[in-house]
């Protein structure tokens, strides 16, 4: 039997993961978690064969979740399944130690796939990702400037650029407006922007279109 933690802030992924392994041949033990916080709580007081967890979660994100993971529990096998297209967060969460990274829009069966070849001891990415990480290989070409945004950074970057005012993005991530604020005028520094208009502009320069589509939709 496999233990596996749901770490979302959606309910209704949550059922919806735990019907899909309810109506496989394997067995399962599902637990749930709404936030980071919580998924750790429950690594502390049990084990769990893999751990399911969404990026965009209250409070501490799940790119932040999974480091401090793989700091207590190096051995953790960690599957990251966001709305966030493969170009947002998949090199982060890989760089990071994921041992894969799926999209919410895939299919069921896909889910499924992933799931049983992680808990066996492999790794998952879809062959887009693949040959998206191939192409990098190797390049000596620079950088983008976001690529040196921290992951909570490039996080509110994106939320900002949807067109959420910090006031509406410190309540989705359970933080401050004054740390959103800091985290803003970090970002605008980083990308060598002046305003909310050219960062605005610089996302949809430089970050997929596909990216903003889903947020709007998820939004």
């Amino acid at each position: 039997m496999s233990r596996i933690l749901v770490v979302d802030d959606h309910a209704i992924v949550r059922h919806g993961v735990r019907q899909l392994l309810a109506g496989t041949p394997e067995k399962h033990l599902v637990g749930d978690a709404a936030n980071a916080n919580e998924a750790i709580r429950k690594l502390r007081a049990e084990r769990w064969d893999l751990v399911l967890m969404d990026v965009n979660l209250p409070g501490k994100n799940g790119l932040e979740a999974l480091k401090q993971i793989r700091i207590e529990w190096p051995a953790q096998k960690v599957l990251i399944f966001s709305v966030d297209p493969e170009e947002c967060y998949a090199l982060r969460a890989l760089r990071a130690g994921a041992a894969g990274y799926l999209t919410k829009t895939s299919p069921p069966e896909m889910l499924l796939t992933a799931i049983r070849r992680i808990v066996a001891g492999g790794k998952y990415i879809t062959q887009s990702l693949a040959e998206k990480l191939a192409s990098v290989v190797g390049t000596n070409l620079d950088r983008p400037p976001h690529e040196n945004l921290t992951d909570r950074e490039f996080q509110i970057f994106g939320m900002l650029a949807a067109g959420k005012t910090v006031s509406q993005v410190a309540d989705e991530l359970s933080l401050s407006v004054k740390t959103i604020s800091t985290h803003r005028s970090k970002v605008l520094y980083k990308l060598g922007l002046r305003n909310n208009a050219e960062l605005i502009h610089y996302h949809i320069r430089q970050i997929p279109r596909s990216a903003m589509a889903i947020r709007e939709e998820s939004a």
